[in-house]
């Protein structure tokens, strides 16, 4: 019972600094999502290009309205703020079976 303890607190303050983190970061003031802000390599490209047409839409318009609040120097509301438990990572299944693809191609190729 006692080894459980620290185990509990542990991750409780890991998840505290996940917060943390997530809040000094800054994208979450204008509305964005952690997979809004991911660098656009080709592997990102290939999986926001297979994104159903709902999520697409819906990515386009906070990064124009995130544009559009860096233009003008502001911020969202506090209350319209993306929040840690809020965030969805949307694009990582797509991008998982990407990278998946692309090895295995990688691999075809080297045989």
């Amino acid at each position: 019972m006692a080894a459980r303890a620290p185990v509990k607190a542990t991750s409780s303050l890991f998840q505290k600094l996940q917060k943390w983190y997530y809040n000094a970061a800054g994208f979450n003031k204008y509305g964005l999502m952690r997979d809004d802000t991911l660098y656009e390599d080709n592997d990102v490209k290939e999986a926001v290009r297979r994104l159903p047409e709902n999520l697409y839409n819906e990515r386009i318009f906070r990064m124009k309205r995130a544009f559009d609040l860096s233009m003008k120097h502001q911020i969202l509301p506090k209350e319209r703020w993306t929040k840690y438990e809020q965030d969805v990572h949307y694009l990582e299944p797509y991008l998982k079976e990407v990278i998946c693809e692309r090895k295995e191609k990688e691999e075809w190729n080297k045989k």
